[in-house]
């Protein structure tokens, strides 16, 4: 991963963490901090991309890439809804980046030997 996209990377997850909080307090800017952090997020995950041949990380990387547009679709949740339905779509989109964020890594190590 280049640099320039590990700095993305960090600010988007920051600014994602903070909108989520943020929303939390119904200020009405916190939707566009969350949104522009899960844009920044998930920019950098489909840019990432793997050119190898295993199978096995091939579909990891679809399974982060749709958690990452369901963090952009929580951003549009978060305009949308009154209430807190985002909640449901940002657990199922952290619930997919934290497995991915695992196994890819202990598949590529796999991969290595």
């Amino acid at each position: 991963m280049k640099k320039s996209y590990t700095y993305l990377m960090m600010a988007g997850a920051i600014l994602l963490l903070l909108g989520a909080m943020l929303q939390i307090t119904r200020w009405e800017l916190s939707p566009v901090i969350y949104t522009i952090g899960a844009v920044l997020f998930a920019y950098v995950q489909v840019m990432d991309g793997y050119q190898g041949q295993n199978l096995i990380i091939r579909r990891l990387r679809r399974q982060q890439i749709l958690g990452a547009v369901l963090l952009v679709f929580t951003g549009v949740l978060m305009f949308v809804m009154k209430r807190n339905e985002w909640i449901v779509c940002l657990t199922i989109a952290a619930i997919l980046e934290l497995y991915t964020a695992f196994r890819i890594p202990a598949e590529m190590e796999k991969e290595k030997t």
